[in-house]
C-alpha cells in the first residue's frame, strides 16, 4: 500500500513538472499577483551623503538598529577560490567598524572560507535591511586581525561560544562513530562534536579565562568600493558608489590610501 502511494505521488510531481517545469515562477513576496513590492521608504541624493563611507555606513547602521531592523550587523560575505574562480557565501555578523574596514571572526584553519582566503586575499560583504529597504554592498582586500585585537573581542562572548570556536573544526565533515556507513537516528554526525564539548568543559573546567584557539580571530575587509542602495518605487532604485583614489608621487607610484570618489549608478 506505502509502495503504491510513493509511486502515485512520484507520478503525479512528474506530472505536473511536464506541465510547468518551473518550481518557482515569478515569486511577489505574500502578494497574490506576481509582481513584486514597491519600495516606497526613503529615496537618497548626493547632498545626504557623507564624504567618507564610513562615516556613511555608520549613520545608515545607527538608523537601521533605531528603526528596529532585525539585527543589522548580520551581512554575507562571499569569497572566491584561486584558480578554480568558485566562489561560496555565507552569512555572518559585523563585530567591527574602524578607520580600517569592516570586521568579521571566524576559523580561519578548517573553514572554507579560510581556504578561500589563503588563495585569493579580498571579499566582498553585502547588507540588506528590509525594514528600511536599503541595501550596502563592500569589496575590498582582507587582513588578519592581530591576536590582540581578536582577544579584546574573544573574551565579551558567552562561556559557551569561546568553548564552540574551541571545538568545532569549521566546514569539516562530521561522521557517525561507526564511519560513513554508520548513520542512525541516534547518531549522524553531531556525538563528535558534543563530545568534543564535554571534553573541553572538562579541560577548561573553573577556569574564567579560556584562552584564544590560535586558529581563530578576526578578519577585516578593507574596502576599495562600498555601495549605498535606497529602494525606490518602479525599481528607480537610488544607488551611490564610493571608489577609493589612490595618492601617487610625482612620479606616478602608488603611494597609499587617498580620498574617496562618490558617483551615483544606474539602478
Amino acid at each position: 500500500m506505502q509502495k503504491s502511494i510513493i509511486r502515485y505521488l512520484s507520478m503525479a510531481t512528474m506530472s505536473a513538472a511536464k506541465e510547468n517545469p518551473k518550481l518557482i515562477f515569478a515569486p511577489a513576496g505574500t502578494n497574490t499577483n506576481p509582481q513584486a513590492d514597491q519600495y516606497t521608504k526613503g529615496s537618497l541624493t548626493r547632498a545626504q551623503l557623507a564624504a567618507s563611507p564610513f562615516t556613511q555606513f555608520h549613520t545608515w547602521f545607527t538608523q537601521a538598529r533605531s528603526s528596529s531592523v532585525h539585527q543589522p550587523e548580520t551581512v554575507c560575505l562571499s569569497t572566491a577560490h584561486l584558480p578554480s574562480g568558485r566562489v561560496s557565501s555565507r552569512y555572518v555578523y559585523l563585530k567591527e567598524l574602524d578607520a580600517g574596514g569592516f570586521v568579521i571572526y571566524s576559523n580561519w584553519l578548517h573553514s572554507r572560507k579560510a581556504e578561500d582566503v589563503r588563495s585569493n586575499p579580498r571579499a566582498s560583504l553585502a547588507f540588506w535591511w528590509q525594514e528600511v529597504e536599503r541595501q550596502v554592498r563592500v569589496e575590498g582586500r582582507v587582513e588578519r586581525l592581530t591576536m590582540e585585537e581578536t582577544k579584546r573581542y574573544y573574551d565579551l562572548r558567552a562561556r559557551g561560544s569561546r568553548i564552540g570556536a574551541w571545538a568545532s573544526e569549521q566546514s569539516r565533515v562530521l561522521l557517525p562513530a561507526g564511519g560513513e556507513d554508520g548513520h542512525s537516528e541516534e547518531d549522524d554526525g553531531r556525538a563528535v562534536l558534543e563530545k568534543r564539548v564535554r571534553d573541553l568543559e572538562e579541560r577548561f573546567d573553573e577556569k574564567d579565562e579560556i584562552p584564544v584557539p590560535e586558529f581563530w580571530g578576526g578578519l577585516r575587509v578593507v574596502p576599495d568600493m562600498v555601495e549605498f542602495w535606497q529602494g525606490r518605487e518602479s525599481r528607480l532604485h537610488d544607488r551611490f558608489r564610493y571608489s577609493r583614489i589612490a595618492e601617487r608621487d610625482t612620479e606616478g607610484e602608488r603611494q597609499g590610501e587617498g580620498e574617496w570618489k562618490i558617483e551615483r549608478l544606474s539602478p
